[in-house]
């Protein structure tokens, strides 16, 4: 009897034991990763029915190239600068964080209101709003900056001091974060809602694919803007000290498509416009390009594969698919006017005063006998000035900002 009772023991210590090893990962299973987001079921229809739903939207007809299979941005738009024709987009109203390609608004905003000339003397505290971990090109207080420099620093650097700075010399953040969401109302992108004019993360601060592309193509026709965000590099004033001349240090675009970096080429064509990271948005881009006189606007949010700077490969992608795609495609929507162009009433004249030299993108990148940004800025702003010919015909086309 003793026998079988330390037989039995044994056995059930064997078959103990290993539930007893097994017993913690059954009790606390390890973490499984968040699915994710789903957009919304049903979206904004501005622009056309089916940029409201969610999915990819194109339409393909006889010889049309499909869509790159390697995108992943949870939202993304192709379109036609000139005609406004959206080739296909991805839950094109999907109200994302925007990272800084908001600066883009933020300039279309204040660049008129400000004479590039002006000069402004950085206050002490008034950087105090700039957000930890924000890019900055390094402004300094008790320093005097012009506007054209502050614009450098904002577009080439993605500067969120630079913002502040100029949002002071508008009157204020608060005065300027209004005016911003007044100038989204204005152009229909309104699915924007802006909190920080420079757009780091804040809570309920919102774009899309489609209001991003809108506000480029506003940009776009601006001069000033144009030349911006082609810039490749630049001097940037440093930090003036007693008895010594002020000096300058180089600051380069961060756009890799326009400048190449880190395994990127520089895209053919390309023209800007504006790129963007935060922990909450992810990454986002919006790009303008020319090839063989047609002009595509591009914008993609927060891609989900590990691809090194995804983004940009899939704007490029995108891009590619979008010359090849063009009078073979049916568009899925249009990119709408601003308001002012219904009710016949015209948009506001942009100051232009002075303004240093800045380094366009080298020459030698396009195709068809083009030199890089350079020559596509001059066709966009050639092709949106054509535009201006035929003011108000079907409500998709309107006045150009001289300047």
């Amino acid at each position: 009897m003793l026998a079988l009772k330390k037989a039995t023991a044994s056995v059930a210590a064997a078959v103990l034991l290993p539930l007893a090893a097994a017993g913690p990962a059954l009790a606390a299973p390890s973490p499984q990763p968040k699915p994710h987001p789903k957009p919304p079921a049903s979206m904004s229809t501005v622009g056309g029915a089916l940029l409201g739903k969610p999915g990819t939207q194109v339409r393909l007809a006889g010889g049309a190239p499909v869509l790159p299979k390697e995108l992943t941005g949870r939202s993304w738009i192709v379109a036609d600068a000139e005609s406004g024709d959206v080739l296909a987009a991805h839950n094109a109203h999907w109200r994302l964080a925007p990272a800084s390609t908001l600066k883009m608004l933020f300039a279309d905003t204040l660049l008129p209101r400000l004479p590039k000339t002006r000069t402004h003397l950085v206050s002490t505290g008034e950087l105090a709003r700039v957000g930890a971990g924000s890019s900055l090109v390094g402004i300094k207080e008790k320093q005097s900056y012009t506007v054209h420099d502050l614009w450098l620093g904002v577009f080439l650097k993605s500067g969120n001091d630079a913002v502040h700075a100029l949002a002071e010399m508008n009157g204020g953040v608060a005065k300027t974060v209004r005016e911003m969401n007044e100038r989204a109302d204005e152009l229909q992108a309104l699915d924007t809602d802006v909190v920080s004019p420079d757009g780091y993360d804040a809570q309920g601060q919102v774009s899309s694919a489609y209001d991003l592309t809108l506000i480029a193509r506003s940009g776009m026709q601006n001069a000033d803007f144009r030349a911006y965000c082609s810039t490749v590099r630049t001097q940037f004033p440093g930090e003036k000290k007693p008895g010594s001349k002020r000096g300058t240090f180089e600051i380069q675009n961060t756009n890799r498509l326009l400048t190449g970096d880190y395994g990127i080429e520089p895209y053919k064509g390309i023209a800007g416009v504006k790129n963007g990271t935060t922990t909450h948005a992810g990454s986002t881009f919006t790009g303008v390009a020319e090839r063989n006189g047609r002009v595509l606007l591009v914008t993609v949010m927060n891609p989900s594969s590990a691809e090194r700077f995804a983004v940009y490969k899939e704007a490029a992608r995108l891009l590619d698919w979008g010359f090849a795609a063009a009078g073979k495609v049916r568009p899925v929507g249009e990119l709408v006017p601003p308001k002012s162009a219904r009710t016949g009433t015209t948009m506001p004249t942009p100051v232009t005063e002075g303004g240093g030299p800045v380094e366009a993108a080298p020459a030698g990148r396009a195709e068809a006998g083009s030199s890089g940004a350079g020559i596509a800025l001059a066709v966009v702003g050639g092709v949106l000035v054509v535009l201006s010919g035929a003011v108000f015909v079907i409500n998709r086309r309107w006045p150009v900002r001289r300047g």
